[in-house]
């Protein structure tokens, strides 16, 4: 995506209160796991300390525009009619987020994200029809640390304490940055392709780990028993850069601001292994400035996620998920994945 190239149970425990949504979702409107952690876990006002560590895994290996399927073909015909789009081959999202949540009473709560990415991505660059070979493939790899988050939760809105409201912020911690139009370098080590056509060139500054952007995130949360043995959970998160770091004329970049809406029911007959459902609904606005891909990292997308969370030992809990995509709606053309999967330990003290 770029100029020429570019995822407890509601009565135990203190929850981890930051949705891993957005941990690399801003680099295109699919590129990030968007199922709910906390909804996964499970919410509760109990204090102490938790600390979570999730793995997911995301292979955008289909290409989209609007609601449907194009293939490398349709998209390099555009090229071979005298536009300008870049037809992209793959990426591979491996990400391993580390949580620490600690909640000193019923009422607050303060939590912190820090995500490692491991990320290879392919392209064929503005190559026409007959240029789709693999000897056109160009490739990068990056891995570091994201951009980290911190979160502040209030869950005492109401006695029964299932709604809360959150304050947070990302940080630009993660390396970032790219080439402006001279082809000067800008950021922080910003990862190069080192395969292809296309080595020694900056990758999109979309794809690098970190935005280079600091963002306010604004939630909130709700959770209930409906019956005996089944609980429901909504939740929401609002995030969009406030300052960036990529802000001179030229050399400027700012992610697009990113809504999450997850909705989730869980059967907890049995402590030990809760089944459970989710749907989560994100949109992404584009991303704006000199160095971003304006056309083709805005878009919808709605996943059902299935999964389950059991109890190993006492205070640890492991859970696994699958997000199968149900609807999506993309500017552009963008890499999209057919599924994505999250697995993740849980540990309360």
């Amino acid at each position: 995506m770029v100029q020429f190239s570019r995822a407890t149970l509601y009565r135990i425990g203190p929850v981890l209160a930051l949705s891993l949504v957005s941990t690399s979702v801003l680099a295109c409107a699919t590129c990030g796991c968007s199922m709910s952690s906390d909804g996964a876990m499970g919410y509760s006002d109990t204090s102490g300390w938790r600390v979570n560590l999730e793995y997911d895994y995301l292979n955008q290996n289909q290409l989209r525009n609007g609601t449907h399927s194009v293939s490398s073909a349709q998209v390099a015909s555009i090229n071979d009619n005298g536009g300008n789009q870049e037809v992209e081959h793959q990426t591979v999202n491996r990400y391993i987020n580390l949580g620490i949540s600690y909640r000193p009473n019923a009422d607050w709560s303060i939590s912190a994200l820090i995500p490692y990415i491991d990320r290879s991505h392919s392209t064929y660059g503005n190559a026409g029809a007959s240029q789709l070979t693999p000897d056109n493939i160009s490739g990068a790899d990056s891995s570091g640390m994201g951009d980290a988050k911190l979160i502040v939760s209030y869950q005492g809105l109401l006695p029964t304490h299932n709604l809360g409201v959150q304050l947070g912020v990302k940080l630009p911690t993660g390396n970032y940055g790219g080439q402006d139009a001279n082809g000067n370098i800008v950021g922080k080590s910003p990862v190069f392709f080192n395969t292809g056509p296309n080595a020694g060139q900056a990758l999109d500054t979309s794809l690098n780990p970190g935005t280079g952007s600091t963002d306010i995130i604004l939630g909130a949360y709700y959770y209930q028993p409906v019956s005996q043995n089944f609980d429901a959970f909504a939740n929401g998160q609002y995030q969009a850069a406030v300052m960036e770091k990529l802000n001179q004329a030229g050399a400027d970049y700012r992610p697009g601001d990113l809504a999450t809406i997850s909705v989730g029911t869980r059967y907890e007959a049995n402590p030990q292994w809760i089944p459970q459902v989710q749907l989560n609904l994100t949109h992404k606005n584009a991303d704006s400035g000199a160095l971003a891909d304006t056309a083709d990292t805005a878009g919808t997308v709605l996943y059902l996620s299935p999964g389950i969370t059991a109890t190993v030992v006492k205070n640890t809990q492991v859970y696994a998920f699958m997000q199968l995509p149900l609807y999506s709606k993309l500017s552009g053309y963008q890499l999209f994945p057919r599924w994505t999967a999250s697995v993740g330990v849980s540990y309360a003290f």
